[in-house]
């Protein structure tokens, strides 16, 4: 019996990246998934192509920034599968600017993201998983939660915040059966992280990263899944990077 057989989750930012290969993976091991993403088309194909390979997914069109919108993605998740057991606040945005130029409205909008959108997760879901007897947490951190990186200040702090929150609801709901912790991933091969895109860049990523390469999305998701099935695990905020903060 897996220990994700029949669990319910949510996994913001669903549709793509990380957030796809999550929902994958929490599927291979039996859980019902809702995919949250404000990508509304991406949201709707991925929805299909799963659905279609018999799997118990559905697709809810949400823009994390928003605490109603968050709050009406989790009621209307336990009103279809009467219970909320793991949530995956990864849905996220960048920002790379020299901060002395960056306007309120770029950094804000990264923090309402990045930040806001971990604490509208964890309180709707949090208050769920009272109702049920506990639950599962996991929050989308980075590498520049732990270092930093020239030009992207705003980024930097909403994970550097995501890093210090995740630990300190793990203290408050450990005696309620609630786990806290993070994923905090090196450079992932993305959409926007190829060489294609990046050119001669890329090979600078891959030289941060000791293993010589930048990380696989099913690879993140699979240190979604340990934490998501290791009832010993809170409050941790877990790296993996390739070895790109070990220098």
């Amino acid at each position: 019996m897996y220990k994700l057989e029949n669990k319910i989750a949510i996994v913001t930012g669903g549709a793509s990246g990380i957030g796809l290969e999550t929902v994958k993976a929490f599927l291979e091991k039996g859980a019902k998934v809702v995919i949250a993403d404000y990508n509304e088309e991406s949201g709707e194909s991925a929805e299909r192509e799963l659905s279609g390979r018999g799997a118990d997914v559905i697709f809810m069109q949400v823009d994390v920034s928003g605490e109603e919108a968050v709050k009406k993605m989790v009621q209307e998740t336990v009103k279809k599968y009467g219970r909320l057991d793991i949530i995956v606040n990864n849905a996220g945005i960048g920002a790379l600017a020299n901060t002395h130029e960056l306007t309120y409205e770029e950094y804000h909008k990264v923090i309402a993201i990045n930040q806001d959108g971990v604490f509208f997760g964890a309180k709707y879901a949090i208050q769920e998983m009272l109702k049920s007897g506990g639950g599962c947490i996991i929050n989308t951190s980075s590498i520049l939660g732990f270092v930093g990186q020239a030009g992207a200040f705003a980024y930097n702090a909403s994970k550097g915040a995501v890093n210090t929150l995740t630990k300190s609801l793990a203290l408050e709901y450990a005696d309620k059966n609630i786990r806290v912790n993070s994923v905090n991933p090196g450079y992932v091969e993305s959409g926007m992280v190829n060489r294609e895109v990046l050119g001669d860049f890329y090979d600078t990523l891959v030289a941060k990263h000791p293993v010589g390469r930048i990380g696989k999305p099913e690879e993140i998701a699979h240190a979604m899944v340990f934490l998501a099935e290791n009832e010993f695990v809170t409050g941790i905020n877990l790296l993996v990077d390739g070895g790109y903060t070990s220098h």
